[in-house]
Parts: C-alpha cells; structure tokens; sequence
C-alpha cells in the first residue's frame, strides 16, 4: 500500500482532524509555544480520544513516518512536532474531573494546567505543578514538574498515582504501583519517551489561598539577597515556596511606572498559611534589605498560577539552558551578577527554583527523575519576539550557562533543556540512565518514540 492510500485509509478511521500542508488550519496546528523553532510535519493528527491515539501510532508504523507527540506544545526545544513526520497532538483529548471524596483528578493527556487548576480549586484542592498555567500537563509531568507547591508537596510525579498509556505497538495499558510497575517509575521523569500518555491519575493536595506574589529589589542589592536567600530556603516552613529571579520589570501594572524596563532581582514567594504567619517569615528579609517593591497578598492558586502568563504568551522566541546546584557559593553569585545584571531584552530571566523539601523524602532510585539531592533547579531564558534578536538572547544564554555550569551538579531538569545531545541526555539521568534504557528496550525496543529527550533502548 502506498503512502497515500495509508493515509486515505488512516483518515477514514480517524474522529479528529487530519492536517497535511495543504489543509487549513495546519499552519496554525504547526506551532508551538516556542517562536523559535518552525517545523513542518507531514500530517497533524488532532486525537479526540484513546482511540485515535492507537489508529495514529498504527498508521505511523505501517508507513514508516517519524512520531512527536504534542501535549500543550510548550516544550522548550519544541519537541512536539517534527519536520517530515507525524505529530500525534492530544489537544482535543481536554476534560479533567475530580473526584473530592478521594482527591484525585484524573486529567485528559492535552490538558494544560488552567484547566487543572480550574476545575480543582472549587474543590479546595490543586495538583503540584510548575508557574505557568498555560503550560501542558503532559510534558511538564512526564519530567518531573516543579513549582511553588514543590516544597511542601514534592513534585508533579511524586503525586501521579496511575497513567493510560497507548505504546509503541498501539496497545494500551495502565502504568500504576500495581500495574506495570516498571513502566510507572519510567514514566516519573522519563519523559515522553514510552509512549502517549492519554490520561492521568493525580492526588490533589489541600490548597485554596495563598499568600503570594513578587518581591523586588534593585540590583546593587542582588548578591546580598542571593546570600540571604540560599540560607533561609534550607530551613524555611516548607509551606513557603521561593524562587530567585534575575529580571526586567515588565512595562505594565501592577508595577510602578518607575520601576519598568529596570533590571532588578526578584523573589516569587507562596505560602500556605494565614497572613500574620506569613508576613512573621518574611520580616526578617524586609528588615534586612527593604524591597524596592512587593506584591504580596492572599490570593486563589490559579490566580498565581497564571500571574506570568501576560508576560509570556506563546510564540515568543526562546532559548533556554539549565543546570541542578547542590550549593550557590560567593563564586557562583558573582557570575550571576556578571551575567544577570546584562539580561539582553526586558523577558529574559533566570530563575533558581528550590527543590528541597518534599523533594529530598524521596529516594533517588524510588522514580526516575535523578537528581532528587539537588537544592536549586537553575534555568538562564531568553526570550524576545522579534527573530532579528535570535543571536542576542542565544549567545547571552550560552555565555551565561558557561560560566554557571562548572559550579553544577552535570545535569539538568529535562523540561528545561533544549536539544543537547545524548551525553546530556545521560547526565541528567546519572544512575537511574541504565534502568531507563532497559525499560525503553521493554516497551520501545525500536525507538518508535525517539523525537524527546531520547533515552536509546539498552542492547539486549
């Protein structure tokens, strides 16, 4: 059968939208969060459900076409789509329900995390996730997921209780501590490497209000609240949640009009807690460098969750590099002065996001994200929307990685790398890398699934 009788024969199976180039809709189908990247796959195949899904991966196979899969399209190195191949977008397969009596929520494979956060919080409830709501659940799960509730309730993974998997094969199968075991702690950092996630199975924590919001401070004063920062983030509540940014204000509300387009450092707190005890954490910062700026309120989850989505939207170029710390020594703040305080257009950052906690009760070996005595999650971004200034925000982030990366711990978190080769790969698995690539060998032993952060099946 020739490709194109494949493909007649794969649409007529299919519920969803089937684009090719010609199609319209496809360039639209094409894009994702990162501006930077522009790939042209040979068909986008929009799954309504578990059923698509296995028509896709069975098409795929009988024609030889490569496979991405595309959850919110907010991959870093825009690894959701493919040149030439067939992009298995799970965009439609959108609906979340929770279930209050047992606190769970079981979440189609292309929710993004508003659509989690929405239908949780009138419940009281929300899942661990990451700090933009726009993100999708698929990949920031898949490898590992943290953000302002990480402290206090570890990461994504460590609160995913099954997945609906279709496999390399198209069969289907449920990954679960009594399911497939294996396949489960694979899929708690593995990455997308398995096969297409059409559902997940979360524990939802208590959380409704917080107290939240930014704390700025002008530049002079970076290397002192980086100093002060790395001490109290050891030993703070674990209810309160920080990360450390080197930044721009941005040219808006609510910042004051003085304020915009200056370069500044910033800590976005979250606590989970009363007013009085959260403001009694944080005296001791106001008392020791006032912020030039602070926005720190009682607010809903999703509020904060959604608090940079203005600031970021999709189709903004980016370039991103990343690292794990185990400490942040005098050496390694005066690099980020050197190289934060000449951030190249006012949305590129730095953030050092706080991964202790929750985090460390976890074994290194009990899932496969590998880096769980890390203490800082580092990630140099920058970001511009005009493609003119590509080289300026690349060659900053480089230079800036470069000169971060000898204080490093040698890996990074997956979800913040862009394409970086297979010894990278490998170091941001260290040991669990073995294991991983046995369990690739079980699952995809021909590397069906190969357009990722690429775990290579073990040879047998």
């Amino acid at each position: 059968m020739s490709l194109q009788q494949t493909i007649t024969e794969f649409r007529s199976q299919f519920r969803g939208n089937v684009l090719a180039p010609e199609d319209t809709g496809y360039d639209e189908a094409r894009k994702v969060y990162n501006g930077m990247i522009d790939r042209k796959p040979a068909l986008v195949a929009q799954c309504t459900d578990v059923a698509d899904v296995i028509a896709a991966v069975k098409m795929a196979r009988a024609s030889g076409l490569q496979v991405s899969i595309r959850g919110g399209g907010h991959n870093a190195a825009g690894l959701g789509v493919c040149d030439d191949g067939l992009v298995i977008d799970l965009a439609p397969i959108r609906y979340v329900r929770v279930d209050p009596a047992s606190r769970t929520v079981r979440v189609g494979g292309g929710c993004k995390w508003s659509d989690v956060d929405h239908a949780t919080h009138a419940f009281g409830l929300a899942v661990p996730s990451g700090i933009i709501s726009t993100t999708g659940v698929g990949g920031l799960t898949l490898g590992g997921g943290m953000g302002h509730l990480s402290r206090k309730y570890g990461l994504t993974i460590d609160n995913l209780l099954a997945a609906d998997i279709v496999l390399a094969d198209g069969s289907f199968v449920v990954a679960s501590a009594d399911e497939n075991p294996d396949l489960f702690w694979a899929l708690r950092g593995g990455g997308g490497n398995f096969g297409v996630v059409t559902s997940f199975l979360f524990q939802a924590q208590p959380v409704s209000t917080v107290c939240a919001g930014p704390m700025l401070w002008n530049l002079e004063d970076a290397a002192d609240i980086m100093k002060w920062y790395r001490e109290f983030i050891s030993r703070a509540p674990e209810e309160m949640n920080g990360f450390f940014a080197m930044m721009t204000v941005p040219p808006g509300p609510p910042f004051p009009e003085e304020l915009h387009l200056r370069k500044m450092c910033g800590i976005v707190w979250c606590y989970q807690g009363p007013m009085e005890q959260a403001n009694a954490i944080l005296q001791p910062v106001r008392d020791y460098r006032k912020p030039a700026f602070e926005l720190f309120m009682a607010m809903p989850f999703p509020m904060l969750q959604g608090l940079f989505d203005a600031v970021y939207p999709p189709g903004l170029q980016w370039y991103w590099k990343a690292d794990f710390f185990k400490e942040l020594s005098d050496e390694a703040i005066a690099k980020h002065l050197e190289h934060g305080s000449q951030l190249p257009t006012w949305q590129s950052t730095m953030h050092l996001y706080p991964v202790n906690g929750n985090v460390h009760r976890v074994g290194e070996n009990e899932t496969a994200f590998g880096y769980r005595d890390a203490v800082w999650s580092g990630v140099i971004v920058g970001v511009d929307p005009d493609p003119a200034n590509r080289g300026k925000i690349v060659d900053w982030a480089k230079a800036y990685y470069e000169a971060l990366h000898p204080f490093g711990s040698g890996g990074a978190y997956v979800n913040f790398m862009m394409e970086e080769g297979q010894e990278r790969v490998r170091e941001s698995y260290r040991g669990n890398y073995q294991r991983l690539a046995a369990i690739k060998a079980k699952y995809d032993p021909e590397n069906f699934f190969r357009v990722n952060q690429n775990i290579r099946p073990a040879a047998a």
